[in-house]
Formats: structure tokens, C-alpha cells, sequence
């Protein structure tokens, strides 16, 4: 955290930009990018508002955009009063960290021509995003439509104010040619612009990241977890192939020889080079690890990547408390049934706001029991197995293997367990679950094993023999009545011999 009281510490803008993932998703059943737009508006209205954050409750939403394809959003937002401080938050393409880098275009470069008399190199991607963000509009503002327009109007009162460019991952790429846009603009009030970027891959090449240099920034913070995977794109990648030290995940075959190269071949020729930052990664020491995820396997790499890419995790390692999360659905019950079957949600974030999709059909307006239970109807037009999901302000809960919901039946498969998780050849295995009756079958990869079902919620299997070929590291499933359960972290076996 700096000393100057002037400067903003790295807990507030990071929290401003995690505020920016707010609603990014529309509700599974649809809506109206209108309806989207006004929940993304009320939900980072009530995160400026939460006393409890980095933010304390004294920044005032001021001008809101949302793309036309929802791709990207950005927001202004104005700091405590009497500070003279404004931010330009900037939220990216939401998806898992993997498809955030192949969203960006990067195999094509284009002319960026702001900020300087010749034009640099940005990606394709980065140009496109970039140009969304300027062109967004907000025709709610009293401030002004566009976000420039809107942005000059707010300075009108604060000459001299400092104006933060903040985000984070593909955020936090677009802002740096934000602010290199903004820094460029004629402005009759001397603003001075800064620069907070957070988990951000470069948006250029050597003369990109030169341009961006060379302006005397008021402030510029470029944080990066050392173990995150996104800011190393593209040259960097490689590091990510010695990854994760002890206690892991360590990166199996499939990651070091498929994945990142696949990852670092999307620049083809293009040699793309980060802006500098004076600031030391954090995490170094790998102290700040997801637990669940420490197998030498693609999914638990992949769980690890996107932990540590995450929102949280940065709010965590700047010592700051991380907003409200979206709805969590942790189970539904039954997980069987017809139209107008009454299921119990339970699971964390639900309020009076909330309601409930049965897949892409909308429930009718829940029962919202408290902010850890919702009852609801399923829908008719539900058919197979569907995801039950929770939306409100704030965002819409994942799918969740336990808030299947089966349609006519019978009940959707999953492991929840299994003792012992390693062993060699012929070891028995207990596999805990749920939808075990009839006959099942079990995979250890993709090995069929000898099996005894004990009950609907419990197989004896045993340990066949490995595919030499395949990862140590294997999902345990269980096929029956034509489900197979999804893979999960809790399924993972390794096999010892």
C-alpha cells in the first residue's frame, strides 16, 4: 500500500474493478440487454455502497456502457467527496482464463494510432474490444451519453482531478489503451490520468508498450499474481510449463506439451511485450493456493489457473475483502421429477431479487426462504436433464453438478467421493454418490472396472489395470441409465504401480 493519501492503494482499485464483473452474464433464460444493463447498474450500486469494502461506501456510480454482444462494460465512477478522484473501470470478456486469451485475436495485429505521430501495433482482438468501450453509450447519464462526453461533464467541477483507468485480466488490457485514448483527448480542466491494472495481458508489441511509457502517468500500478497464468501471454508462456510448485498442481503431459504451446501459437510471428511496472509480483512464495485442486491432472491445473486468475484471489493478496459473490447453488432436492414438482434450493447469496431458471426456461417467481434457501416450481418446456440456476443483481450462480434437475427421471448421476483416492492394480475402492441403482458401470479413465453396487449412494470397485498412455492421474465416473456422471475434482484417482 503507497503512504501518499493522494494515490489510491491497489486494495481500492482492484475492488473497483472486481465491481465490474458485476451481472456479466445474462440470466440463463434470457433478457433484454435493457433488463441485463439495469441489473449490472443496480448490483454495482449496491457493491459502491457496502461499507465494508476497500471503497467504504464513498464512490457514486456516474455513467455506465454495455456492449451490444455484452462483451465488454465499463463504468465511471466518482470518489469520496472533496477528493477530486474519478475511475474508468473496464470489464472484459467474462469466460474461464483459457478462452479469455483466444478471445483476444492475437495471431493479427493492427494500427493503433493514439497518442503519438506514427501508429503502434495492438492485437486484433484488443482493437476490437477497445473500440466497444469507446463507442458505449449510456443515454440514462445526466452526465452525457458517451463515455468521453460523459467524462468531461463530471470534470467540469474538479479541475485538476486525477483520473484512475482501472481493470483487471482483459480489462486491464483495454484500459491501457484507454488511457493512452483518454491521456490523448483535449481537456480543458487538466485532469491528470493514472493507471491501475490488475491479472492484465499486454494489448501490443514492443512499440505499444513503448507508447505506453512514455507518458508521465500521475500513477501506474501493473499488478501480477506470479502464478497466474493470463498476464504471461505471449512471450512468457513457457514459465507456466514449470508450474505449480509444492504443493502443485503439477503440470501433467497434456498442459506442457499441448496446451500452452497450443496457447503461445495463437501469436503466430507477432512478439507481443508488456508495458513496464515498477512492482513486485505478488504471491512469489505460492503461499495463496486453492487446496481442492492439487492433483497432476488438466482439470485441477486448469481449476488452479482459474483460482489464481481470479477476482478474490487478487482482492486476497492485497490484503482487501472481495464483494458479494453471485448466487451459489450447492443442491437442489428432488433432483427428479415433472412440471410442477417442488424442489428446495439450497445454497448462499439468494434475496428478494432472485429467481430461478430450470436450463433456459424461466421458473415462476420463487419462494425466496432466506439468503440460503429458495423454493421453486419447475417449469413446463423442461426436458432431460437441465441445470437449476439462481440470478439477481449481482450475478447468476454456476451449474453445479448437485442443481441437475431431471425431467421425468431417473435421477442424474455424481460421485461425491471416493477412499481410497490412489493406489495400484487391483485396489478396492469405495465411490460415493448419489443415482447409483441398476447397473452401473465404472471408469477409471477410460478403463472399465470390475464393480459391486452396496447401494444407490455407494460402489465397490477395483482398481483395472492403467492405460500406459494416459495420465496417472485419472476421473472415476459411473455410466448408468444412459448418465455419466461429470468429472469432478473429488473423483480423481492416481495410480501408484
Amino acid at each position: 500500500m503507497t503512504e501518499d493519501p493522494s494515490v489510491l492503494p491497489p486494495g481500492v482499485t482492484m475492488t473497483l474493478a472486481a465491481i465490474a464483473a458485476t451481472g456479466a452474464t445474462p440470466r440463463p433464460s434470457g433478457e433484454t440487454l435493457a433488463v441485463q444493463r439495469q441489473r449490472i447498474f443496480d448490483g454495482i450500486v449496491q457493491q459502491l455502497s457496502d461499507t465494508t469494502l476497500a471503497t467504504q461506501g464513498t464512490w457514486q456510480l456516474a455513467w455506465l456502457g454495455l456492449s451490444p454482444d455484452n462483451a465488454n462494460m465499463a463504468y465511471i465512477a466518482k470518489g469520496p467527496s472533496g477528493s477530486s478522484q474519478f475511475a474508468v473501470v473496464v470489464r472484459g470478456t467474462v469466460g474461464n482464463a483459457i478462452d479469455m486469451l483466444e478471445d483476444l485475436d492475437v495471431g493479427t495485429v493492427v494500427p493503433f494510432t493514439v497518442g503519438g505521430p506514427s501508429p503502434v501495433s495492438v492485437s486484433k482482438g484488443a482493437m476490437t474490444a477497445f473500440t466497444q468501450v469507446v463507442n458505449m453509450t449510456d443515454e440514462s447519464s445526466e452526465a452525457g451519453a458517451g463515455l468521453v462526453q460523459a467524462l468531461t461533464s463530471l470534470l467540469k467541477p474538479a479541475p485538476g482531478a486525477t483520473v484512475y483507468v482501472v481493470g483487471h485480466s482483459l480489462g486491464g488490457c483495454i484500459a491501457t489503451m484507454l488511457a493512452l485514448y483518454l491521456e490523448a483527448q483535449t481537456w480543458n480542466d487538466s485532469p491528470q490520468f493514472a493507471v491501475s491494472t490488475f491479472a492484465a495481458p499486454t494489448a501490443g508489441l514492443k512499440d505499444f508498450a513503448n507508447r505506453f511509457n512514455s507518458v508521465k502517468w500521475a500513477v501506474y500500478q501493473g499488478y501480477v499474481n506470479k502464478y497466474d497464468i493470463v498476464p504471461l501471454a505471449w512471450a512468457s508462456l513457457d514459465a507456466a510449463k514449470q508450474w505449480y510448485p509444492a504443493p502443485g498442481p503439477v503440470a501433467p503431459p497434456a498442459v506442457k506439451d499441448i496446451l500452452i504451446p497450443g496457447i503461445k501459437g495463437l501469436s503466430g510471428p507477432n512478439e507481443y511485450v508488456q508495458p513496464a511496472t515498477t512492482l513486485s509480483p505478488l504471491n512469489s512464495d505460492y503461499k495463496t493456493y486453492d487446496p481442492k485442486v492439487l492433483r497432476s491432472s488438466t482439470q485441477d491445473f486448469l481449476a488452479q489457473v482459474a483460482f489464481q486468475h481470479a477476482n478474490p484471489t487478487y482482492l486476497k493478496l492485497l490484503n482487501s475483502p472481495a464483494p458479494a459473490p453471485a448466487p451459489v447453488v450447492d443442491k437442489i432436492s428432488p433432483r427428479v421429477g415433472v412440471p410442477g414438482t417442488q424442489i428446495t434450493i439450497t445454497g448462499s447469496g439468494f434475496d428478494w431479487q432472485s429467481t430461478v431458471d430450470f436450463g433456459t426456461v424461466p421458473s415462476v417467481p420463487p419462494n425466496v426462504v432466506s439468503d440460503t434457501q429458495i423454493t421453486a416450481i419447475a417449469p413446463d418446456g423442461g426436458v432431460g436433464v437441465v441445470d437449476v440456476r439462481v440470478t439477481n443483481n449481482l450475478g447468476t450462480s454456476p451449474a453445479v453438478p448437485f442443481g441437475q434437475f431431471a425431467y421425468g427421471g431417473p435421477e442424474p448421476v455424481v460421485v461425491t467421493g471416493i477412499v481410497p483416492d490412489s493406489g495400484k492394480l487391483g485396489t478396492s475402492v469405495t465411490i460415493n454418490g448419489v443415482g447409483f441403482a441398476g447397473s452401473p458401470t465404472v471408469y477409471f479413465g477410460d478403463r472399465t472396472a470390475t464393480a459391486t453396487v452396496v447401494s444407490p449412494t455407494q460402489i465397490k470397485a477395483t482398481v483395472p489395470l492403467p492405460d500406459p498412455k494416459q495420465p496417472k492421474t485419472v476421473d472415476v465416473r459411473v455410466r448408468v441409465n444412459g448418465y455419466l456422471s461429470p468429472a469432478v475434482p473429488v473423483d480423481e484417482f492416481t495410480h501408484t504401480g
